[in-house]
């Protein structure tokens, strides 16, 4: 039987692939990828010419059962997002448990993610924290919001560019206008940036400077 490796890719810099995803990505019998075109850019950096298939969420319920079929035959596939690790708000999920479910190894390597170095700048309480990623866009936000609202522990969320400001000022309205928070965009690219502040200074912010790239929201849980 083979084996599944969820490789990590580069949520910005590509000095952040490391040495051992290289090896595996080249090492693999097929690679699974979020974005062919996106993929084949950093697979191309890295003279990395393994076989390339196709594997997103809107494909990924039909592909599973092949997959894990092919891995039970003897293949080694390495599933790859974007950017970052596989399965945080990316697809990969469905893939991970089935291979679980068929007893096949599933190897995760350590690497790129967006929330950590976020969460670790930010300069908030990070020893235990809950990670929400995208917040449901309609039905079911607000009653979340409520939810969080009581969240003792640091949050963290992910957010587009264009609903950040009105993320914001959910926040504001349910957290409190006061509770500290910051914002990360473009994590290891050359733009990156953290603003710091209440809620109410970073809603300000980013009313005049129009936020751009990946951003991540950390913002500190209700005092106990």
């Amino acid at each position: 039987m083979g084996k599944l490796y969820v490789v990590p890719t580069p949520v910005g810099n590509l000095e952040d692939m490391t040495f051992r995803a290289i090896r595996i990505l080249k090492e693999v019998d097929l690679i699974l990828a979020e974005d062919t075109r996106t993929s084949g850019i950093l697979l191309k950096h890295f003279e990395i010419k393994n076989a390339m298939q196709s594997h997103h969420k809107f494909n990924e319920h039909k592909m599973v059962e092949s997959v894990v079929n092919k891995i039970k035959g003897g293949a080694t596939v390495a599933l790859i997002s974007d950017a970052g690790t596989p399965g945080i708000s990316d697809p990969g999920f469905l893939v991970v448990r089935e291979c679980v479910r068929n007893g096949i190894e599933v190897q995760c390597l350590p690497g790129a993610t967006a929330f950590v170095p976020a969460l670790v700048a930010s300069g908030l309480p990070n020893e235990k924290f809950c990670f929400e990623g995208f917040l449901p866009q309609k039905k079911g936000r607000m009653t979340r919001l409520k939810i969080l609202a009581e969240e003792h522990r640091t949050m963290v969320f992910y957010e587009s560019p264009h609903r950040l400001v009105k993320t914001l000022t959910q926040f504001a309205e349910y957290f409190g206008a006061e509770r500290q928070a910051t914002v990360s965009r473009e994590i290891s690219k050359v733009h990156e940036e953290t603003v710091r502040g209440a809620l109410t200074e970073l809603i300000e912010h980013f009313t005049v400077n129009e936020p751009r790239g990946e951003i991540v929201i950390v913002i500190e849980g209700i005092d106990d």
